[in-house]
């Protein structure tokens, strides 16, 4: 499998890139997680979207919000990966390259997550520490999580 990474604004995604990414997203957190929620929130068009391809199928997807948009904090959000590329190593990757690019636009600010909390372990993993008790999102047990910037 020989993968393509792509960063992007809302605006520089074509209308193949931008379908490609909104299906993975409906067909995993609506119809696989059978969540009813409103996916399309005046968020994506702020966003950087990060993308990884194989050929012309998508992967996996996430998005970097900037501070001060959706939290105080920077976000990483709509993070997905694909059923065929699970279990590959390629969520830690996406997730490791998003900390990466919230930390080199925004230095100064720690980065947010809405985490399922089935994922818990996996974000601790990769440095989030939990904060709060697990909430309810659209149907599916959520936990907020946060990863500290060290700067200063």
């Amino acid at each position: 499998m020989k993968q393509r990474w792509q960063t992007a604004t809302f605006t520089d995604l074509d209308n193949r890139e931008l379908y490609a990414a909104l299906r993975l997203r409906q067909a995993v957190f609506a119809v696989e997680q059978t969540s009813i929620y409103l996916d399309l929130d005046d968020l994506d068009q702020a966003a950087i979207h990060m993308l990884v391809w194989d050929g012309g199928t998508l992967l996996a997807y996430q998005r970097c919000l900037p501070p001060g948009l959706q939290e105080i904090e920077s976000t990483l959000g709509r993070i997905v990966v694909g059923p065929q590329a699970r279990g590959t190593g390629l969520g830690k990757l996406l997730v490791r390259r998003g900390i990466a690019h919230n930390l080199a636009l925004w230095p100064q600010s720690n980065i947010r997550i809405h985490a399922q909390a089935h994922l818990e372990a996996f974000y601790g993993g990769l440095g989030f520490v939990t904060e709060g008790e697990v909430y309810d999102l659209d149907g599916i047990p959520h936990l907020e999580m946060v990863l500290q910037c060290n700067a200063g």
